[in-house]
């Protein structure tokens, strides 16, 4: 992929303060653009997050804020677009999950929880960013999904519900913002390690078990989900809207041991 592929252009990240989120910011940044990233947490990283994104050479805006606000989704959509004239590129990262806990024994809380961050964060970040790519005439729109959101996964809860909802809301976008040129695809990758999925990977019996399911015999790293979304992001793939591309290792379309 050439060097600047995405220069001139400005970016926003939701989840952008670690994990794929991170990866993705960092992948942007990298090939040329500025970058807004936002977060609900308030632990430091993600201004961390935004400094090393200025020392890559991107001007980095940084918003703490629950994606599941309408009222703080438009303000930083307004500030991305009023700091660098266009938004070009929206990746949708921001996600929940609950461990261990079953569909069955799901609380109403947890439902809102999950539904509330994956599915309804998604919805008004996309919205909203919409709504400036159709005076543009251009932009891309990635959305994270999950190999779970095209199976059902054992003990994940409301999370493949989730992430299914992503998918179907993805092709709807996509068929509605393809008169005016803007492109809307999911990403569904399989296990990745970063400490979203800890559990799966920091015990290396664990982490064997898990590789032995995955035709290529291992779990993900957040820069190989980075890579599918820059080149969605990019015009090397301007003919692609509605897709869903899996980075998962082959393990959906095998779906079985080897």
């Amino acid at each position: 992929m050439k060097d600047n592929i995405l220069a001139g252009r400005s970016a926003i990240v939701t989840g952008g303060r670690r994990g794929i989120g991170r990866a993705i910011a960092r992948a942007f940044a990298a090939a040329g653009a500025n970058v807004t990233i936002c977060d609900k947490a308030a632990d430091g990283l993600l201004d961390q997050t935004a400094e090393e994104l200025e020392k890559l050479g991107s001007h980095a805006l940084a918003f703490q804020i629950d994606v599941s606000n309408r009222k703080e989704v438009a303000k930083m959509i307004q500030e991305t677009n009023d700091m660098f004239g266009r938004i070009d590129i929206l990746a949708n990262c921001a996600g929940v999950w609950i461990p261990g806990e079953t569909l069955v024994e799901c609380s109403e809380e947890n439902w809102d929880r999950v539904i509330d961050t994956n599915l309804k964060g998604t919805y008004l970040c996309c919205q909203a960013a919409a709504e400036i790519m159709i005076r543009q005439k251009k932009g891309s729109i990635i959305n994270i999904s999950s190999r779970v959101g095209l199976m059902p996964g054992a003990g994940a809860g409301a999370y493949p519900v989730s992430k299914a909802g992503i998918i179907m809301m993805t092709r709807q976008f996509a068929l509605e913002l393809a008169s005016c040129r803007v492109r809307v695809n999911a990403i569904a990758p399989g296990i990745v390690k970063t400490d979203f999925n800890l559990q799966f990977w920091k015990d290396p019996a664990i982490e064997r078990g898990i590789s032995d399911m995955v035709p290529l015999g291992r779990l993900a790293e957040p820069e190989e989900i980075a890579q599918a979304a820059l080149f969605l992001a990019s015009d090397d793939a301007s003919y692609i809207t509605g897709e869903v591309l899996c980075v998962d290792g082959g393990w959906s379309p095998s779906n079985s041991l080897k």
